[in-house]
């Protein structure tokens, strides 16, 4: 299995989770006191998502350039 399918691989886990329809009906929850949890939910997963494409840009991308690939065909 190659490195960039391992990635979407491990995507797919974090697509499921955006969607947090456990926290839809919830409106009276805080977190911090001032926090509604739904939008706390996304702030932690911002973070997550951030170190994950981090990870996957070191993991996945390239050492060097294809060298079939042309760069003035951009």
């Amino acid at each position: 299995m190659s490195r960039r399918s391992l990635v979407a691989l491990a995507l797919i886990p974090l697509l499921v989770l955006h969607q947090d329809w456990w926290f839809w009906d919830d409106d009276r929850t805080l977190v911090l006191g001032f926090m509604p949890v739904g939008l706390a939910w996304h702030a932690g997963y911002t973070l997550v998502l951030s170190v994950f494409w981090w990870w996957a840009g070191r993991f996945a991308w390239p050492e060097e350039p294809d060298p079939e690939e042309d760069p003035s065909d951009r």
